[in-house]
């Protein structure tokens, strides 16, 4: 589902929601913009296209995304937060905290949510609704229709149950927004920080795709340095600093040290990209470090000095989809604007430790017009 040529099919959406934030942007010059609120709408848009398309819009769009995007934000909100239970087992079964609660609540909102669209969905793939809403269009299909496709081509000994669907929907939307809202804030924080740096990223970008034109998917394999600047910051601020918690489910002895079964293991990645025997000055932000032999630093895990999406079997399974929405993202908005930050303001690097590492304190720039003309914000 998250291969590159089923992201391939839903181009066409990603496109038209990050047109979309650019005229927004657009209307916007001269003035003060939260980065991140910006970013994690056109994220959160994008993400909930691609899951069912444009085929929704006949059935209240609008009002579904707008609490769709309530919910996911409580959800990562209660997961951020410290439960004490998770230092004192014996205190779970109280849920002094109410989280379990919060949460049961929560996860019955996406059920109304999601019910009636996969209800509508599964009537359409049997021919029972409007064919016209765009099921077989090309380049139209989205994830839903992939996984119904799943579920109706199912081994009888493994089926896929619309429960499981729903949670990997869920999975989908929790673990993409966050974690690449926080990445293009970092960026942009760094590039702000960095006026040189940014000035490369927007002379590559003039240089493949030219000021007469917009950002498009397919330049993406030919911005090495924009590339650069987007591992630098996964390798400085790793969106997750300790991954996600594994459990060993055997006794196991790695690099001599003997981890028992069932020990929960957080991987420290923030202090391994960091570590002076791996990076020369590891502190300093230089994207240059990843230009020469690209093929060593990828994000496929096999280097252990930078990994950060993990690394074997439980490798991050969404790299395909952060990559290209990160990405191509922060290339429409480095080539189509220009940034600065409010008179007498400076830049905040500092970072707020939690499940995903944020900002301290939130991003503000001011973008001005790049291209050349205005017909390409339209």
């Amino acid at each position: 589902m998250l291969s590159n040529t089923s992201l391939e099919h839903t181009y066409t959406l990603r496109r038209d929601e990050v047109k979309k934030t650019i005229r927004e942007l657009h209307s916007k010059i001269g003035t003060s913009v939260e980065i991140n609120k910006i970013t994690f709408q056109t994220e959160l848009n994008m993400i909930i296209s691609m899951l069912w398309g444009g085929t929704v819009d006949r059935h209240g769009a609008d009002s579904i995304g707008t609490e769709f995007r309530t919910v996911v934000f409580k959800i990562m909100e209660l997961l951020a937060k410290p439960n004490v239970s998770d230092f004192f087992p014996i205190l779970a079964r109280f849920d002094v905290q109410g989280v379990e609660r919060e949460m049961k609540r929560l996860v019955q909102g996406v059920d109304q949510i999601l019910d009636p669209v996969l209800e509508s969905r599964i009537k359409m793939s049997r021919g029972d609704g409007d064919q016209e809403d765009g099921l077989k269009s090309k380049g139209k299909k989205d994830f839903i229709q992939i996984l119904l496709e799943l579920k109706a081509h199912e081994d009888a000994s493994e089926p896929i149950t619309l429960q499981q669907i729903k949670a990997m929907l869920m999975d989908i939307v929790v673990g993409g927004t966050d974690t690449s809202v926080t990445t293009v804030e970092w960026v942009m924080a760094e590039l702000l920080h960095k006026p040189k740096v940014m000035k490369k990223v927007q002379e590559e970008l003039a240089d493949i795709v030219g000021l007469d034109n917009i950002v498009e998917e397919s330049h993406m394999p030919k911005l090495h340095y924009l590339d650069a600047v987007l591992k630098e910051t996964f390798r400085v601020h790793p969106a997750l600093p300790l991954l996600v918690p594994k459990r060993s489910n055997k006794l196991s002895i790695v690099g001599g040290y003997t981890i028992p079964k069932d020990t929960r293991v957080l991987l420290n990645v923030w202090a391994i990209h960091r570590d002076p025997q791996a990076w020369d000055d590891p502190s300093e932000f230089k994207p240059e470090r990843f230009l020469s032999d690209a093929s060593k630093w990828d994000y496929n895990g096999n280097n252990f000095e930078f990994i950060p999406f993990g690394s074997g079997r439980r490798i991050c399974a969404g790299i395909p989809l952060a990559e290209k929405m990160v990405k191509y993202l922060l290339a429409s908005f480095l080539h189509s604007f220009n940034w600065e930050v409010p008179q007498g303001e400076e830049i905040d690097l500092s970072e707020k430790f939690g499940i995903v590492m944020k900002k301290n304190t939130p991003l503000i720039a001011i973008p001005t017009p790049r291209l050349s003309s205005l017909k390409l914000y339209e």
